[in-house]
Order: C-alpha cells, then structure tokens, then sequence
C-alpha cells in the first residue's frame, strides 16, 4: 500500500485521518487511543513508534549536531530503517518503494556527507548487494531452499550506500550475532523442531547492524585492536 494515496484512515470504518487526529503521539492521547468516528481501538504499536522515531532523532541529532544533512539524508534513513523493522516483522516482507528508494536516496545525497562521496556510497550497495546476492545464489544451490529474499539483499544495498562498505560488513557481522543469539534464545524455549519450522524475518537484524555501526561506528574492533 502507497504511504502516500489514499491518505491515512482507519482500518475499521476508513474514516480519513485529519491533520489534528494524526500528530504523533499527542493526537494518541487526546483521542484516548480510539477512532474518532467509530470508537475502534487504534493499536498502542503507533505512538510506540512514534516514540522510537522521536528518540532515535534526537540520538543522531546530539551525536552529528542539527544540519541540512541530518534532515534530508540522516533521518530519512533511520524512518526507513525502523519502517522496514516494523512492516518485516508483521507481513515478512520489504517493499520495494522503502528499500531502492531508500538506495537512490542514499547515492543522491553521499556527496554531501564529508570524506564519504558518491564512489563510496556506490561501492557499498555494489559490495551488499553482491555479497547478499551470492549467499543467497549458495544457499539455494546447495540446499534446495531459498534463505535469504530478494528483500534483504535489496535492504542491505541501500544499507551499504548510506554507510559504504565498512558499513555493510559490520551490519552483516552485527546482525549475524544478534539473529544467532534470538535464534539460540527461541529453541531453547520452544524447541529446536519449532525454530526449524518457523521463518523469522532477517531484515530487523539487520537494521539493529546498520543502527550500530551508523551511531557507534567501529568501536567493536576499536576495543578488540587496541593495546591495554
């Protein structure tokens, strides 16, 4: 569905969202969590996100300082990141729309990022994508089974032309250690022939990669390298 027609409306009875009933978390508040029109209840998912969204700003705006560049190109990537997290979650999948839009975005605007250019940011979706694209290809081969979709190899694309190559290695190392510790976690308690059964969405992990590597950068091998 277009997040820009038809404009926003209730599930329930598709009454349109006006301006004043769609301010993020205050509306929520003020309308005691329910349609305005047919008193549905709306879920507490979306000032939750709304409330993400807000924290993850400010975190990028006290860690790069408030610029043009924080507007157009910082904070448009952290709303696609935490929209891919929540829509994955829900329906397993990445629409195109959030991630080569995301991607176009990320190479239009690299040149504006100092000591990081558009060569950089072409490099590292060309690095994801193909090294997405050849793990999959293996996977496939040699199993009969598809185990990564065309949706992350996409997302880690438009991850590495945003962060670049570096980025795109320390999302795929991050998101490998947090899927594996999540996946060790669920058969534990639900049973190794469960998690066997059940598909868990790859791209959330690696969101939480990017998120790591774009507000902390290298501080993991930075600890591991450096002498006591």
């Amino acid at each position: 569905m277009s997040i820009v027609r038809p404009p926003s409306r209730c599930t329930s009875c598709g009454h349109q969202i006006r301006w004043y009933e769609n301010i993020p978390v205050l509306s929520y508040l003020f309308l005691r969590g329910a349609c305005r029109s047919c008193r549905a209840k709306i879920s507490i998912r979306y000032p939750v996100i709304e409330l993400l969204t807000a924290l993850l700003f400010l975190t990028t705006e006290i860690k790069f300082g408030f610029s043009y560049v924080l507007i157009i190109r910082d904070w448009v990537f952290v709303s696609i990141l935490i929209a891919v997290t929540f829509i994955d979650l829900e329906h397993r999948i990445i629409p195109d729309p959030l991630s080569l839009g995301g991607l176009a975005i990320g190479l239009a605007t690299s040149w504006l990022v100092p000591g990081f250019g558009l060569l950089n940011s072409v490099l590292g979706a060309a690095f994801g994508f193909c090294a997405f694209y050849g793990l999959a290809w293996a996977y496939l081969r040699f199993t009969g089974r598809s185990g990564l979709g065309g949706g992350d190899i996409k997302l880690i694309a438009m991850i590495g032309a945003f962060l670049g190559s570096g980025g795109v290695f320390a999302t795929i190392f991050i998101s490998s250690i947090f899927g594996s510790l999540v996946g060790i976690a669920w058969a534990i308690a639900r049973g190794r022939k469960e998690v066997m059964k059940l598909a868990i969405p790859y791209g959330p992990f690696l969101v939480v990669g990017a998120l790591y590597y774009y507000l902390l950068g290298d501080i993991l091998w930075f600890r591991f390298t450096t002498p006591m």
